[in-house]
């Protein structure tokens, strides 16, 4: 049995009171980041002795800080433990190409609101934060939440942030916002911690928490649109790279001599995958007016030219998965965007593609799988980086919450 020297290592020494006081914490941010967990899983994850972690959720139940409902687990009776309802809001906020989404939700993962709306793609930053602020307002008047306790907002936008200074690279899905820095701007309209990250990313954050990669620690999610990006999670964490930048997939080369693509090279993957440059293929004999959900429904319903084009897609982007698996070794591959909704259409090509140039042994480690979130990830995702932003000691004090260094 491990003693209580065993059961947590601070780094520098303190009063009992103190040890007590970081054990708190520990359970708190446990139960924080998973949503709900029972107390053999909570014993699991903070290394704190089963006995430990009765007195714990005993003291906090108590205290009003989490809810203890009965549940089963292997068979045999359990008890969930969740943060209160009421213990604190979170935000969401999720900018794409054509719409803005918003969620609210609590600290026990229950989504309490969510509301899109079109988003004009010539909009500027400053119309799309006016939007983005009315639909925050519009939601938390319609769930009656005290403003008081927001904790945080995470925000989502559509391309690479600088992590030194916040600001938004160049991107070609909104490219009126290049250069500005969405947190500052949100951070003034509410009032509240804001926090940001591009899409991608916040796809890999959402299905970690709700969706297809659940129960993994190291995963990549692929994302499919008017680009193509990937969110990378290793050891559980999103890794980010020093400059935000990790996950840029879409411009790995796949043809020195092919088309050029918006950033300068020729042949990336982006350029054989993205909608952009797929749709035009299918215009002469399929219309104009065609969208990347459209080809994908046409797929499923037999046409032959949608499933061709759908499964070279897929070919090209387990080109890309391959080199991910052979540099990084995930055990996990979640596809989202419109594209997941061809299923094994397009899934098949990938695991080809994976196999026949992945390194064997990390090619058979991986499953890949279709995103389960669909237009949901990313702003699920946003409430999952709020949530994994807050503090815990604001949830044992009663204090408002205030904003906390990045998380990497």
């Amino acid at each position: 049995m491990r003693s209580r020297a065993q059961e947590v290592v601070v780094e520098t020494p303190g009063s009992q009171s103190s040890l007590h006081r970081a054990n708190l914490e520990r359970v708190v941010r446990a139960v924080r980041l998973a949503g709900s967990l029972t107390q053999a899983e909570i014993a699991r994850t903070t290394g704190l002795s089963a006995a430990t972690v009765s007195n714990i959720v005993r003291e906090l139940k108590n205290g009003g800080t989490v809810e203890v409902t009965p549940t089963s687990a292997g068979g045999r009776r359990a008890r969930s433990v969740s943060l209160s309802g009421d213990a604190g809001i979170v935000i969401g906020v999720d900018f794409g190409h054509t719409h803005l989404r918003v969620a609210v939700g609590n600290l026990a993962h229950q989504v309490l609101a969510e509301e899109s709306e079109p988003l004009d793609v010539d909009a500027s930053s400053a119309q799309g934060f006016d939007r983005a602020e009315e639909l925050v307002n519009r939601l938390i008047g319609a769930t009656g939440v005290d403003r008081a306790k927001i904790a945080g907002v995470g925000l989502g936008v559509p391309g690479p942030i600088d992590v030194e200074s916040g600001t938004l690279g160049s991107t070609a899905i909104l490219p009126g916002w290049s250069g500005t820095r969405p947190a500052e701007e949100l951070r003034g309209r509410l009032g509240v911690p804001v926090h940001v990250d591009n899409d991608a990313n916040l796809g890999a954050l959402g299905e970690l928490v709700w969706g297809s990669g659940r129960g993994v620690r190291d995963l990549a999610y692929i994302k499919v649109a008017s680009g193509v990006g990937a969110g990378l999670v290793i050891n559980g964490k999103i890794y980010r790279g020093p400059g935000g930048t990790a996950g840029e997939i879409g411009h790995i080369t796949l043809d020195e001599s092919g088309p050029v693509c918006r950033c300068g090279n020729r042949g990336c993957l982006e350029t054989f995958a993205a909608a952009r440059y797929v749709l035009p293929l299918l215009q002469s004999s399929h219309g104009t007016d065609l969208t990347m959900e459209s080809v994908v429904r046409m797929a499923r319903d037999g046409d032959p030219g949608c499933r061709r084009v759908i499964a070279d897609v897929g070919r090209h982007i387990g080109s890309g998965v391959a080199n991910l698996c052979n540099l990084l070794n995930p055990s996990r591959v979640v596809l989202g965007g419109d594209l997941a909704e061809a299923g094994e259409l397009v899934l098949g090509p990938i695991r080809e593609s994976v196999g026949r140039y992945a390194i064997p042994s990390a090619g058979r480690q991986l499953s890949v799988l279709p995103g389960a979130l669909g237009g949901r990830a990313e702003v699920l995702g946003a409430l999952a980086l709020a949530l994994s932003e807050m503090g815990d000691s604001t949830l044992l004090d009663g204090t408002a919450p205030s904003a906390t260094p990045a998380f990497t």
